[in-house]
């Protein structure tokens, strides 16, 4: 086995896709996903340590046998106000919310038609169901039309991104959604990268007026825009009953810690009382691409391709050794060959921090 992951080692480091697990102080923030800085806003801390006073460091148990408590309750609800949602199931993070709702949907009689550029835990949500699949091109309804159209499965269900990690470009949510109610599908949205961003925080979603329709549901991450940690599930009393009883990594998963759902809580109050933070994010995400030479994305997320792994890499750790830290994209995150570096707008970058990081990365991707 050492021999094994040896030459593994080996294959990364000559195709320059190496990653470190080390932390970056002092550096200006472009790579995290703490879109509004919620993170280090106070209201939020204290939230956490209220509930990590009144409930101890962890939940101690599984939601169904005694780890729910008041700060889940009130964390489900305040997403539902937030997002438009009639119900929320609250998960340990994004990944096991989207693993356990699409296993628990589900199976030989639904058909998953998926686009081909959503997130991994969505593909192995996709594996693990025992689900006949299809997988259409980038934002082609066209052929999600086709597939749902040629279904032999009594139930399918599409699965989309609102706004997209990589590419930060956005889903066509209606014409997405009135392909569901024409086939009787369910669509359901990933807002990992559209709550807090979209239509004034609220979500792609809600902005497309899609909340609370019996035929959509909704994925949610807390750790991004929130600046928390956990996930959640989004939609119908009904699709919370069916979660709670039957998607494993629920079930069988310590609940998230009390304090992480306080402070989520407290982050989804804040987003709906104050929708500007939403719009300074998207501010600075289009003086960022304009500085940078791109087209401005969706959300926060602008993504500049770079070509091979290796020069990603390269780029990366150049801008790191300036002081600036930029996501890295390379396979397997992107297909070879079109990897990207990938910056992230905040709400709270002052106006030196974006002048001095968008000037950098302009300098290093020019340059190069």
């Amino acid at each position: 086995m050492d021999d094994w992951l040896a030459s593994r080692a080996a294959v990364r480091e000559r195709r320059g896709q190496v990653r470190k697990t080390e932390p970056q102080p002092g550096l200006v923030d472009l790579a995290s996903n703490d879109y509004l800085g919620l993170s280090t806003d106070p209201r939020v801390i204290a939230a956490a340590a209220g509930a990590l006073a009144g409930h101890g460091a962890g939940a101690r148990a599984s939601r169904v046998v005694c780890g729910t408590t008041d700060a889940h309750v009130e964390l489900e609800r305040a997403l539902c106000r937030l997002t438009g949602q009639d119900a929320a199931l609250a998960f340990s993070s994004g990944y096991t919310a989207n693993l356990g709702v699409i296993t628990a949907l589900g199976g030989p009689g639904t058909l998953l038609v998926h686009d081909a550029h959503v997130h991994a835990s969505l593909l192995d949500g996709i594996r693990l169901s025992r689900s006949p699949s299809v997988s259409v091109a980038h934002q082609d309804t066209d052929g999600m039309r086709a597939a749902l159209a040629g279904r032999t499965q009594p139930r399918a269900v599409v699965v989309l991104e609102s706004i997209y990690s990589v590419l930060g470009d956005a889903a066509p949510l209606t014409e997405a959604a009135a392909l569901c109610a024409e086939y009787d599908a369910l669509l359901l949205v990933d807002e990992a990268h559209g709550i807090g961003v979209a239509g004034a925080g609220r979500g792609a979603v809600h902005a497309a007026g899609l909340a609370g329709a019996a035929h959509v549901a909704v994925t949610a991450t807390l750790s991004k825009a929130l600046g928390s940690q956990g996930g959640a599930v989004l939609g119908s009393e009904l699709l919370r009953e069916h979660l709670a009883n039957t998607a494993r990594t629920f079930i069988f998963d310590t609940a998230l810690a009390p304090s992480a759902a306080a402070a989520a809580a407290e982050a989804a109050r804040i987003v709906l009382a104050e929708p500007g933070l939403a719009r300074r994010m998207l501010e600075n995400a289009a003086l960022l691409a304009k500085r940078c030479g791109s087209a401005a994305a969706a959300g926060a997320v602008q993504s500049i391709a770079v070509g091979s792994s290796e020069r990603a890499a390269s780029l990366a750790a150049g801008l790191r050794a300036a002081g600036v830290a930029v996501g890295c994209f390379r396979p397997p995150s992107v297909p070879d060959g079109v990897s990207r570096l990938r910056l992230t707008a905040r709400a709270n970058l002052s106006a030196a921090d974006l002048d001095r990081a968008a000037g950098a990365v302009a300098r290093a991707v020019g340059a190069a």
